[in-house]
């Protein structure tokens, strides 16, 4: 199953342009990083004044973060007697919060002047049911164009009705 812009639409709560992953790349239990382009789009949804301020890349980092949750609760060792189809509504169940970012630096002040594919990888550094911390970096080739931590805090199941980053 490719994990492409199809995939990461279904599995969390930003949808049309607001997606702005295009795939993810490379996943384990611990990191995901994740390609796309959609930086370069004339109507990006961030745009402000007709720029795409490198702030905004942080939103970037924010979605593969829950699209890394959204593939740690689909992988999530279950009771074999439950199907597929529960199995995936328990993942969607879980609604995760942007609570804090700590130690951002920024090394570009504008996205949209960046040529080529952007990718955003996080790591999950520590984290429990309730939170979870993960180091984030936003980098176009080798370079890197934003990175930070941030502390995502996750809702309990009763009270969700969504995937969130």
């Amino acid at each position: 199953m490719p994990l492409d812009r199809g995939w990461i639409e279904q599995h969390i709560p930003h949808k049309g342009r607001m997606c702005l992953l295009d795939a993810v790349v490379s996943w384990d239990a611990t990191r995901i990083c994740c390609r796309s382009a959609s930086h370069l789009a004339p109507d990006h949804p961030l745009r402000a004044h007709g720029r795409l301020g490198i702030a905004c890349g942080i939103e970037y980092a924010a979605q593969a973060m829950a699209v890394h949750g959204a593939l740690m609760a689909a992988s999530a060792p279950l009771s074999s007697a439950l199907t597929t189809e529960v199995r995936g509504s328990i993942a969607a169940a879980t609604v995760g919060y942007l609570a804090s970012l700590r130690g951002v630096e920024l090394y570009v002040s504008r996205l949209d002047e960046v040529e080529g594919e952007l990718y955003a990888s996080a790591t999950r550094i520590t984290g429990n049911a309730r939170t979870v911390l993960y180091e984030f970096e936003l980098a176009a080739t080798s370079r890197p164009l934003l990175r930070g931590r941030a502390g995502i805090v996750i809702a309990a199941p009763e009270t969700s009705g969504g995937v969130a980053a």
